[in-house]
C-alpha cells in the first residue's frame, strides 16, 4: 500500500470513470489507492451526483481584528503580563473567554514574543551626567595612554540556579528598549567572587576570594600587592590603575598602600560601581 496522498479533482473524475462496470477493487489496485477511499468517493457520487471535493469553511476565529488589536495592546501595556492574564483581562472585559493559547498566537501574529528581559543597573539622571562628563575628560586619550591602564574588577557569580523564568512580550530587536529592561542590582545569597585586571597587552591572574567577601585589608594581601604591583614596576611610572568605587577599594589603608607603591589611580565617577 503506498503512502497517502491528495486526490485531486481530475483523479476523482477518472476513478468514478473506472468504476462504472467494473469492481471497486480492481480500481483500487489500479490508482495505488485504499479500497475505502474509492468506496467513500463511489458513496458520495451517488449522493450527491458531484465528485469534487467539497472545500470547508474552516474553524471560525475566536476573536475580531480589532479583539486582536486590544490583546496586543493589553500586553504592550503590561510587558511582564502573561498570557493567562491577558486572557483574563479579556473576558472582563469582553466576555468573552478565550484560551491562553490563543492569546500567544495573537501576540505573535502582532509580532509581540515571549522573551527575557535584560538587566541593568538604575541610573538616574545625575548619574548620566557623571558619566558624560567623565567620557569627555577622557575622550582625546591616545592608545599609548589606554596601554598603560591595568582595569580591574570583581565579579559575583551565583551557584544557584537563577532560571529568570520571568518572561516579557516584546518585538524582535528590542531588547534593550527601556519597557523590556528589568533593573536589578543584587545578587542571590549562594555565590562567589572573583578579581582579574586586564591592560592592552596583558592580564592578571583570576583571584578567586574564598572563604567570605572583600575587606580592604584582604584587597591589599591578596590583589594590590601580589598582582597591581607587578604590573606598576613592569609599567613604570606611566601605570593608571582603575578599580571601581566599592567600599573596600576605598578605605585608607588601601590608599596608603597605593601612595607608598607609586600606584596612580584613575578616577573613577560612582556611576560606574555596578
Amino acid at each position: 500500500m503506498s503512502s497517502r496522498h491528495h486526490i485531486d479533482d481530475f483523479m476523482r473524475g477518472r476513478i468514478i470513470g473506472k468504476i462504472e462496470g467494473r469492481k471497486k477493487t480492481h480500481v483500487a489496485r489500479e490508482f495505488d489507492i485504499a479500497h475505502s477511499v474509492v468506496s467513500r468517493l463511489w458513496k458520495s457520487f451517488k449522493t450527491t451526483g458531484m465528485c469534487s471535493r467539497r472545500h470547508g469553511g474552516g474553524r471560525v476565529r475566536s476573536t475580531m481584528p480589532a479583539e486582536d488589536r486590544y490583546i496586543v495592546l493589553s500586553a504592550k501595556r503590561n510587558r511582564h503580563t502573561t498570557a493567562q492574564q491577558v486572557a483574563n483581562q479579556f473576558l472582563a472585559a469582553s466576555g468573552k473567554q478565550i484560551s491562553r493559547k490563543t492569546v500567544a498566537k495573537r501576540l505573535r501574529g502582532g509580532g509581540l514574543y515571549a522573551r527575557r528581559s535584560v538587566v541593568c543597573v538604575p541610573l538616574t539622571r545625575q548619574h548620566r551626567t557623571a558619566r558624560l562628563q567623565w567620557c569627555r575628560e577622557h575622550h582625546n586619550w591616545t592608545e599609548q595612554d589606554w596601554a598603560c591602564v591595568l582595569f580591574s574588577d570583581e565579579s559575583r557569580f551565583s551557584l544557584s540556579s537563577d532560571c529568570r523564568r520571568q518572561l516579557i512580550w516584546r518585538e524582535s530587536g528590542t531588547a534593550y528598549r527601556p519597557e523590556n529592561i528589568q533593573e536589578k542590582d543584587r545578587y542571590p545569597t549562594c555565590s562567589i567572587m572573583v578579581w582579574a585586571g586586564i591592560m592592552i597587552n596583558g592580564r592578571t591572574r583570576l583571584h578567586v576570594v574564598a572563604n567570605g567577601t572583600m575587606t580592604g585589608q584582604r584587597y591589599i594581601d591578596e590583589v594590590l600587592l601580589p598582582h597591581v604591583r607587578l604590573f606598576r614596576g613592569a609599567v613604570g611610572d606611566k601605570f593608571v590603575f582603575m578599580d571601581d568605587n566599592a567600599t573596600c577599594h576605598r578605605t585608607f589603608a588601601v590608599q596608603d598602600c597605593l601612595d607608598s607603591e607609586g600606584i596612580q589611580r584613575l578616577v573613577w565617577p560612582r556611576v560606574f560601581q555596578i
